[in-house]
């Protein structure tokens, strides 16, 4: 399927809620295009210097401003994972680019321990973070739902969005909170050490 395409330095996940503010008179004219057409388009990640494979069709949910010098504000809302089989840039008589994309399914195979082990680690982590948590298990795609919020890079995001099982994504969050929760412990329980710096401290006496 051919489809416009825009690449940002970003990824968007399937069913994902994206404000975008549009100002480049390409993107301005994709957009246009899109709206007046009911048309999606796609958003390839462009990481290290080139576009690459993989990306999310997104469809626009609302056109919340338009300013008079045309530039615009959209909500927009991930739908299918793509691979870029070719890429044109630009798009015949369009200013934007555009790609042949081959849509491809993700499943949700997960089961309730693997979604229970999940969010007890996130609890853990906002628990060292002292950030409020309000997270359930039920959620179809859970993976979906918290790859922005445990600190993955942007590196490892992409390689969580080219993952098309759930039980995989899931995996592979697990495999990075695993890592990374001992970290964080050691940074917070350093700040707590260089806050305590100078106070006065009530010390037990010690038995020995």
């Amino acid at each position: 399927m051919l489809l416009p395409l825009f690449p940002l330095n970003l990824i968007v996940f399937p069913q994902e809620d994206l404000n975008l503010h549009i100002f480049e008179p390409r993107y301005r004219e994709l957009v246009n295009d899109c709206l007046k057409n009911k048309a999606t388009f796609g958003i390839p990640v462009f990481l290290e210097n080139k576009i690459q494979s993989y990306g999310v069709e997104v469809e626009i949910v609302e056109l919340v401003n338009e300013y008079p010098d045309g530039k615009m504000d959209i909500k927009t809302k991930g739908k299918r994972i793509f691979r870029v089989q070719s890429f044109f840039n630009p798009m015949t008589a369009k200013m934007y680019a555009g790609g042949n994309v081959e849509f491809l399914e993700t499943e949700e195979d997960s089961d309730t321990l693997q979604r229970l082990l999940l969010v007890e680690a996130v609890s853990q982590l906002y628990e060292i973070l002292r950030v409020e948590a309000n997270l359930r298990s039920d959620i179809p795609f859970l993976s979906y739902k918290l790859a922005h919020k445990i600190g993955l890079s942007l590196n490892q995001e992409y390689q969580l969005l080219a993952l098309l099982t759930e039980s995989e994504r899931i995996s592979f969050l697990m495999e990075h909170l695993q890592k990374s929760i001992p970290v964080v412990r050691e940074m917070e329980r350093t700040k707590e050490v260089i806050r305590m710096n100078g106070h006065f401290k009530n010390l037990d006496p010690l038995k020995f």
